[in-house]
């Protein structure tokens, strides 16, 4: 099965078409069907099946994340206050104004659960567009190939999409004006180091890192847990990872 399978990711190097590619899985389906059960694959079903696997990592993904306390109650995506201002927070907090610092992230991470919202025509589109061998090269990658390749395909997008989102959302649940409250009584501090930071752009790369961590985890279960398939077709083409 494994000579097989460095075969046709050969053709698909050297330029083969899908059609090409399934008239030489029919020419061995003998092989493929000893090893899936009678069930061979052509290069529409592995394609959909990539497809299909995405959509649900994406899907599910973006639903935990833009919920109320989607990123606020998990502590694996949370967004901190800015660690490079982490000294602002100690000061303040030394100072009595541990609240204010504690309303700054609740914002902070109910902006991020705001845009997060926008992610999911961004992610449909790049799923729409991949190739057959994007799907291929998915399905025979890495525990995180898929969300590899939507971090290539769409970070930029995102990141055009989520700044004027967060800073919306940001201005909307008062993240700004407290972040910038409390920036500003910082530095009113004597002898402390005037401190300016890009709320706004922190939060961006915050919300998208943890909604890629989120559809990680998504592509993580697909693969490796056979009841996360929830379809005839993702049992098929991922039984191949088996």
């Amino acid at each position: 099965m494994k000579s097989i399978q460095i075969f046709l990711i050969g053709l698909i190097f050297y330029g083969c078409t899908a059609t090409q590619i399934n008239q030489t899985i029919g020419a061995v389906g003998s092989v493929l069907n000893e090893n899936t059960g009678g069930a061979s694959l052509t290069a529409e079903q592995v394609a959909m099946g990539l497809k299909e696997a995405l959509n649900k990592g994406v899907t599910t993904g973006t639903a935990n994340v833009s919920k109320a306390d989607g990123y606020l109650k998990n502590l694996s995506i949370k967004i901190p206050f800015p660690p490079e201002v982490k000294n602002v927070e100690d000061k303040l907090r030394q100072l009595g104004m541990g609240s204010e610092v504690d309303k700054s992230v609740v914002a902070l991470n109910r902006g991020a659960e705001d845009a997060a919202k926008k992610a999911q025509p961004i992610f449909s589109k790049a799923i729409t567009s991949m190739t057959f061998q994007d799907a291929w090269n998915i399905l025979k990658g890495s525990e995180n190939a898929a969300t590899e390749y939507l971090k290539r395909t769409t970070t930029n997008q995102l990141t055009q999409e989520f700044k004027p989102v967060i800073q919306s959302s940001l201005d909307k649940v008062n993240a700004t004006k407290y972040y910038g409250d409390i920036i500003n009584t910082y530095n009113k501090i004597p002898l402390v180091t005037k401190v300016n930071s890009d709320l706004n752009e922190y939060a961006t790369q915050k919300a998208i890192d943890g909604l890629f961590y989120m559809i990680a985890k998504e592509e993580k279960l697909i693969r490796e847990d056979p009841v996360s398939r929830t379809t005839e077709l993702l049992k098929k083409v991922f039984s191949q990872l088996d």
